[in-house]
C-alpha cells in the first residue's frame, strides 16, 4: 500500500496531506482541482484506480506510456486486482492503436502491485520489477515461464518498445525495491510512491531513510540536470515543479529529524515515548504509522552515532 494518512493529519514523517504541508507545484484537494484521471503528459496519460481511501488518497495512478502514433504502449503501475480497472487501461490502449507490451512496478506494494499478474494475463505483456518475486516473463500466464529472469529493472536501464525512451532510476527509501522512470522526451518523471502528488510520503518498513535522503539528493540533482518540468506520482495530481518539490521534501525530512533529536534531548528513550510526544495532537489511531517513521529516523541517527545511550527503537 501507499501508506498515506488522511487529509489534514499533521504528521510528521508520515504523509502529511493538509494543505500548509503540500509541496509546491501541488493542488490541495478542492472541487476546483484538475481531475488526476486523464491527466499527463504528451506521452504519458493517468488511469486512476478505484482504490481512493485514507491510504491512497484519489486512488492509484496507473500511467500508460507511448509515443504518440506508436504501436505499442508501456504500463506502469496497474494498481489493485479489480477487473473493471484493468479491463479499462488495456482498453484505452486499444482505443489509442496499442498493445500493451511491459508492465512497470515503480515497487512491490500491492495498491501498485496486485493487478499486475492479472494484467499480464489479458495481455501477454513481462511484468517487469526489482523484486523477482513479482517478475512474470512473456505468456507467462499461458503455462511458460520463460524470460521471467529477464524482467528486473535495474539502474540505467532504458526502455524503448513504447516508441521513446524510459530510463530506470534507482530510488530506494521508501521501499527498497523502489524505482522511478524518466521519461526525457517529456521533461517527466514518473515516482511512484517515493513523491506523492499531496504530501510526503512514510517510510515504510523495509525502507530506509538513509536511502531515502540519498535518493531524494539525486532526484533534485536530476532535475537540473534533465531539466523536468513535472513528475507523475503514483497517487495524487502533477506536480509542475519538480525542483521546488524536492526542495520542499528535503527540508521537510531535515525538520522532521530535528524533531526528533529535540525529543531525545528532552528525555525520550522509547520509540512509543517520542510518538506521543512528536505527535500528540495525532489522532491515535493514526500512531501506528507515526511508529513506523519514528523508527526509521532513530535507525538513521544510530548509523550516524546520535542516539544517547538506552534508547530503544
Amino acid at each position: 500500500m501507499g501508506l498515506l494518512l488522511p487529509d489534514g493529519a499533521n504528521v510528521s514523517g508520515i504523509n502529511v496531506t493538509a494543505a500548509d504541508s503540500s509541496p509546491p507545484g501541488s493542488n490541495p484537494p478542492t472541487d476546483a482541482s484538475p481531475p488526476v484521471d486523464g491527466s499527463g503528459t504528451a506521452r504519458a496519460r493517468c488511469a486512476l484506480a478505484p482504490n481512493p481511501g485514507p491510504m491512497t488518497l484519489n486512488g492509484t495512478n496507473t500511467w500508460l506510456i507511448a509515443e504518440p502514433g506508436s504501436a505499442v504502449a508501456m504500463v506502469v503501475d496497474p494498481g489493485p486486482d479489480d477487473e473493471a480497472h484493468l479491463g479499462r487501461v488495456r482498453d484505452l490502449a486499444a482505443a489509442a492503436g496499442q498493445r500493451i507490451g511491459r508492465i512497470l512496478l515503480t515497487h512491490g506494494h500491492l495498491d501498485h502491485s496486485a493487478g499486475a499478474a492479472r494484467l499480464a494475463t489479458l495481455t501477454g505483456a513481462p511484468v517487469m520489477a526489482v523484486d523477482p518475486a513479482l517478475r512474470r516473463g512473456p505468456d507467462e500466464s499461458r503455462g511458460r515461464s520463460r524470460g521471467a529472469a529477464d524482467s528486473g529493472l535495474g539502474p540505467g536501464d532504458v526502455l524503448t518498445e513504447a516508441g521513446c525512451e524510459l530510463r530506470v532510476v534507482a530510488s530506494p527509501g521508501h521501499t527498497a525495491d523502489s524505482v522511478c522512470l524518466l521519461l526525457p522526451a517529456d521533461g517527466a518523471l514518473l515516482t511512484g510512491d517515493t513523491v506523492l502528488g499531496r504530501g510526503t510520503t512514510v517510510i515504510a518498513e523495509d525502507g530506509s531513510l538513509a536511502d531515502y535522503l540519498a535518493t531524494l539528493d539525486r532526484l533534485r540533482a536530476l532535475a537540473d540536470e534533465q531539466q523536468l518540468s513535472t513528475l507523475l506520482p503514483g497517487h495524487g495530481p502533477l506536480l509542475a515543479d519538480p525542483a521546488g518539490v524536492l526542495d520542499f521534501y528535503i527540508s521537510h525530512r531535515r525538520e522532521r529529524l530535528a524533531e526528533i533529536r529535540a525529543a531525545l534531548a528532552a528525555g525520550d528513550r522509547t520509540g512509543e515515548e517520542i510518538v506521543a510526544r512528536v505527535y500528540a495532537d495525532v489522532d491515535r489511531s493514526l500512531w501506528p504509522f507515526a511508529r513506523w517513521s519514528v523508527r526509521a529516523q532513530l535507525d538513521y541517527l544510530a548509523s550516524r552515532g546520535e542516539l544517547p545511550p538506552g534508547v530503544s527503537p
